[in-house]
């Protein structure tokens, strides 16, 4: 039986490859983007299959409108994909006010109120899965990059949670880490103003990302495929190689500092100094 999506960010990107992927093999895409017009070429190829949404993620009484829309349009919704987002990057003394909200009300809020209004119609017909797009960057940091890893970390936590508390309901999240990919990712990111003090840690780092794989992202819809077909999919997924040599790594550097400290642990809780 085909399967109805609920796909954000879909004009271009991961967004774009998940939504063709789906249509490709004949299941219906609600395919959500700020400006429709970017979808034109599916409507083309797919007809009735795909319907266009214009909205932006941030506006959570567009977001329901949108999702109700959709559930209306199909009759139902089986996937759910939160994947608008974009980058910032900037060093955290760098980063303002604006910039860090900005970032969180897409990447975080667009993520939450998305769920917040499928989950109604998920529960009622007792499935669906929902897909959380994260990044390698929200399981490990580097300089440059703590508003973006500040985001996709707080989306890390959100579905957890989120996972347990509708596992009853016969509903399934799974959490996609991202490493780096040739999309138009690091053309949509924002950008801090460069304080100088910096100008040497920016210079190393800039020069580590510029040596890290940049795969073609032809692979990446057929992949999400296997993940909302598999009878139990996976809590998290890496998406790329690069993520498995890096977070192994961050994790046991975490687990050594805290089986070290671990004396400090017990005389905290037993009140002791």
């Amino acid at each position: 039986m085909s399967k109805v999506w609920f796909i954000t960010g879909s004009s271009r990107g991961f967004g774009r490859r998940f939504a063709e992927a789906a249509l490709s093999r004949g299941d219906k895409v609600a395919a959500t983007a700020r400006n429709t017009d970017s979808l034109a070429d599916l409507v083309a190829a797919h007809g009735d299959a795909i319907l266009p949404l214009p909205l932006d993620v941030t506006a959570k009484t567009a977001v329901t409108a949108a999702v109700q829309q959709a559930h209306e349009h199909f009759g139902r919704l089986d996937v759910v994909v939160n994947n608008a987002g974009y980058g910032l990057f900037g060093m955290v003394e760098e980063l303002t006010e604006d910039n860090v909200r900005a970032q969180f009300d897409t990447n975080v809020f667009g993520t939450l109120w998305v769920t917040q209004a499928v989950l109604p119609y998920l529960r009622a017909q007792g499935s669906g899965h929902i897909i959380n797009v994260s990044s390698l960057l929200g399981l490990a940091a580097f300089p440059t990059t703590g508003g973006y890893t500040a985001a996709k970390a707080a989306v890390e936590g959100l579905s957890d949670s989120l996972a347990q508390e509708v596992a009853g309901f016969g509903i399934k999240v799974t959490v996609v880490e991202p490493g780096p990919f040739g999309t138009e990712f690091g053309t949509s990111s924002a950008w801090s103003e460069p304080v100088a003090a910096y100008d040497g840690v920016r210079e190393a780092v800039n020069a580590g990302f510029a040596t890290m794989p940049n795969p073609d992202p032809a692979g990446v819809g057929p992949a999400l495929l296997k993940v909302v077909d598999a009878d139990n999919p996976p809590p998290r997924v890496f998406f790329g190689t690069l993520a498995l040599q890096v977070v192994p790594q961050v994790y046991a550097e975490r687990i050594k500092g805290w089986e070290e400290w671990a004396w400090l642990s017990a005389e905290a809780e037993a009140g002791q100094g």
